[in-house]
């Protein structure tokens, strides 16, 4: 056994921290580990627990979000802590706004719910740069992640002052705080099986554990994705769709699953990947079932990538992942009440789980019984089917249970099915984007506009600095910017006509000759080196060309992913004539200036002097770089707010000085085979080997951008304004609301069917379908089956006016004629 324990001493600093704590449900905490379990004030503990991100929602959002997730049955938040944005310069610090991390911890302690703290600092997580501040590479002699003094002193640096802001708030377990585990490093064991970094990553890892140690933090520290050479002061962990067959390689260490992946993340080319709400079930319930103690959604809370936060490249601004929560922060029904319902009947079996003896009996292929007994008179029992293209009868102690394929029946008591996870009988609902009457009177914006200031940059004089090569972008702006010129000019003799051949690392490309735009490019996502080919006219005398450079998001993963150049570092950059001859630029003398003269000014801020333009209400559309600015007023209440950006092509969009983030509508999802059809049973898997669940095929990657309710003023305008980069109509841009559309539930006789409009006041306005049977379609557009009258009339009196309903299926519901089986209701808020 491990342990970690408070001293007297920091116990009775913090007693009144404590006391106030202990009436939230956490104390002055020991925290330990066997094989079991965490151990928590000497009591084995299951923990389930959601990934949360402070800086991927807003501090108004973070109580909300969190009380959410304690009513969906979790008792623990889990959030990376992300580097780059703490550290965005070198030792000048950002703990503000969506940044202050303290507080959000404080709001879980006030929730009542234990913490988990993964520092990291290099955390993938989709961010930009996997988290790690690029002004790093500035540093001589660093090597990311291996064992070298330069990286290792920054980071034991940055983990040190993370480690106190947590101490000085009291937020470890032994201070009283939520705070019951820390992570170091991330997902390593990626880069240890790179041969030519394989002493190095030893060394290093091991040091990452002896340092984090030495913080002295009181809670036990995880490495997660770290099966091989872990080092013996940490415990290592899993990460996946799937954990029920990973096993610690150490006995002494309690089987746990730090990232349980609900959904995946989407790039601008890319589908949704729609995890199914039953296997996502069907996986937690076979964790516990072989051993599993502590299990981890990421995420339950997916959010926003505000800013330029997405990583990647080529990651969207949502951050959605098909959590439990969307994106806004609403209930993503069924995942989030099926899921509930198992984290119920889970907990009711908390003790026989973590204290009980237990047996697995393999009832032939693919399906397994476990039975776990405490002192000879209790017992509970999971029951699973692992085939994934057949139900199964399992006759248990001369009962006999039906089993759908693909799914975990759990008898709390061996005796009574309380859950199978493939059988959904809470609510879906089906979000919809509305229009209220405060936006219908303003759903035509009046806009005026601004062009982006080009002129300085048609030259190659006022650079930073001049180089006779093609720089890495990345190192070059450190990353400040989206953007970098590269400008030069050379002598030509007379007219000529010519194609310019650039060569880039990406990931977009703006080419221009003497001021004119003659060529633009983006890459292919996944293959970031492109080729722009653009014919060109040369006049007599001196000629210049700038080519702005922009990345769309860094790489955020893979081994020595922090090496792999950006923008046009080594070109080549040639003239090419008719005969194939070249003149070759690369080696030119070259100017450099980071960003662009509208994010210098800040205009995005709208600070007066500005001198935005309005001709007879018209504007000029599919203009590349330009600047627009409109009003509206904030939409009545308080459901969530979204701009719908449709008619746009690329840019960047802020509400009141605060950025939504990249915006790219233009950029349309492929058509994939998992595009046309869901299957729950069988194993789900996200990217290129996705083959089923996918939604958005052939639609805008994202088409709608989060506005946060803390964005907005109540009462007065609130400004919008886009960068319009390459060159699109915002006539058809609108502010919506995202509410609760249709809602609708299967159940069967005996069964209790609860209908809820959500928590804003919106009631329930009809009943559409009460089908018996087999219904056609799904939720929002069932045709139905064999209708109900007594159902319908049910529903009907018991819902309609009313925010939520619940009503008890019985035989009486069954006509004459109709086939007995599962009743389907459909209604609409």
């Amino acid at each position: 056994m491990a342990k970690a324990m408070c001293s007297l001493g920091a116990c009775l600093a913090v007693m009144l921290v404590v006391l106030a704590a202990a009436v939230a449900g956490v104390g002055c905490s020991i925290v330990s580990y066997d094989g079991r379990s965490l151990i928590l004030d000497g009591e084995r503990r299951i923990v389930i627990s959601g990934s949360i991100h402070y800086p991927r929602s807003t501090p108004e959002m973070w109580p909300d979000l969190i009380k959410k997730a304690k009513e969906g049955g979790l008792n623990a938040i889990e959030t990376y802590v992300f580097w780059n944005g703490h550290e965005p310069r070198r030792r000048e610090f950002n703990f503000e706004g969506n940044y202050d991390v303290v507080r959000f911890f404080k709001e879980i302690q006030n929730a009542g719910m234990y913490a988990i703290l993964r520092i990291g600092p290099y955390i993938c997580g989709e961010w930009n740069y996997g988290g790690l501040p690029v002004w790093l590479r500035d540093i001589p002699g660093i090597k990311f992640r291996l064992h070298n003094k330069p990286f290792e002193n920054e980071m034991e640096a940055f983990t040190t002052l993370i480690v106190k802001k947590m101490k000085d708030a009291n937020m470890f377990a032994g201070q009283g705080g939520p705070i019951i585990l820390a992570q170091i490093e991330n997902e390593y064991g990626y880069t240890m099986l790179q041969p030519e970094n394989i002493q190095s990553a030893h060394e290093y890892i091991h040091w990452c554990a002896d340092m984090a140690n030495k913080q002295n933090v009181g809670v036990p520290w995880i490495m997660c994705q770290q099966d091989n050479d872990v080092p013996p002061n940490v415990v290592n962990t899993c990460n996946g769709f799937y954990c029920h067959e990973w096993f610690s390689n150490r006995t002494s260490i309690p089987k746990m699953w730090t990232e349980n992946w609900t959904g995946w993340y989407r790039d601008w080319d890319q589908p949704e990947f729609r995890r199914p709400t039953e296997d996502i079930a069907f996986a937690v319930a076979m964790f516990f079932q072989m051993r599993g103690s502590l299990q981890n959604y990421y995420m339950y809370h997916g959010g926003t990538n505000f800013g330029r936060t997405a990583g990647g490249p080529y990651i969207t601004t949502s951050y959605d992942y098909d959590a439990p929560l969307d994106e806004y922060g609403n209930l993503r029904q069924p995942k989030y009440g099926h899921l509930k319902e198992l984290h119920s009947v889970l907990m009711s079996m908390e003790k026989i789980l973590l204290h009980g003896d237990y047996i697995d009996t393999n009832y032939g292929d693919n399906v397994t019984v476990t039975k776990y007994t405490l002192n000879a008179t209790t017992s509970a029992c999971f029951i699973n089917n692992r085939f994934d293209d057949r139900d199964v009868n399992v006759t248990l102690d001369g009962t006999t249970h039906f089993l759908p394929a693909w799914s975990v029946s759990i008898l709390p008591n061996c005796k009574t099915v309380a859950f199978n996870s493939a059988k959904i009988k809470t609510q879906t609902t089906v979000m919809v984007n509305k229009t209220s009457m405060v936006e219908q009177q303003t759903e035509h914006f009046k806009w005026s506009w601004m062009p982006e200031n080009l002129r300085p940059f048609m030259t190659d004089e006022k650079g930073n600095f001049r180089k006779n090569e093609l720089l890495e972008q990345i190192v070059t702006t450190t990353d400040q910017s989206d953007y970098l010129w590269y400008r030069t000019s050379l002598e030509h003799k007379g007219e000529g006509s010519y194609v310019l051949y650039v060569n880039t690392t990406g990931h977009e490309l703006y080419a221009f000759v003497n001021g004119k735009l003659v060529g633009q490019q983006y890459s292919p996502n996944e293959n970031f080196t492109f080729q722009l080919k653009s014919p060109v006219k040369l006049h007599d005398g001196k000629n210049y060309i700038s080519l702005l450079s922009g990345t769309v998001g860094l790489r955020n993963y893979g081994g020595s992913f922090e090496l792999l150049p950006a923008g046009i570092v080594g070109g080549p950059v040639k003239l090419i004539d008719s005969s194939g001859s070249a003149i070759d630029l690369s080696n030119n003398s070259w100017s450099y200036k980071a960003g662009l003269a509208g994010e210098y000014r800040k205009i995005y801020l709208d600070k007066p002097g500005n001198k935005w333009r309005r001709h007879n209400s018209t504007i000029p559309i599919n203009r590349p770089f330009t600047w627009y600015k409109t009003t509206f007023q904030a939409p009545a209440g308080e459901d969530s707010v979204v701009v719908d950006l449709h008619g746009l092509n690329k840019g960047v969009a802020w509400v009141n000085g605060n950025s939504l983030g990249r915006y790219w509508p233009s950029y349309v999802a492929a058509d994939m085979p998992g595009c046309h059809h869901c299957d729950y049973r069988g194993v789900f898997k996200a990217e290129v080997e996705a083959q089923k669940c996918l939604t958005g095929c052939g639609e805008p990657s994202q088409q709608l951008y989060h506005v946060p309710r803390s964005f907005l003023n109540k009462g007065e305008p609130n400004t919008l304004i886009l960068f319009e980069e390459a060159g699109g109509d915002p006539s058809e841009v609108a502010v919506r609301t995202v509410v609760e559309g249709s809602v609708c539930a299967s159940a069967e006789v005996g069964d209790t069917v609860t209908l809820s409009c959500g928590a804003h006041g919106r009631t329930i306005s009809s009943v559409d379908v009460a089908s018996l049977g087999v219904a056609r379609g799904r939720c929002g557009s069932y045709d139905g089956g064999c209708e109900s009258k007594v159902a319908y009339d049910a529903f009907a009196a018991a819902c309609v006016g009313k925010e939520s309903c619940t009503v008890l299926v019985t035989d009486a519901f069954a006509n004459a004629g109709c086939v007995s089986g599962v009743l389907t209701v459909q209604a609409t808020c």
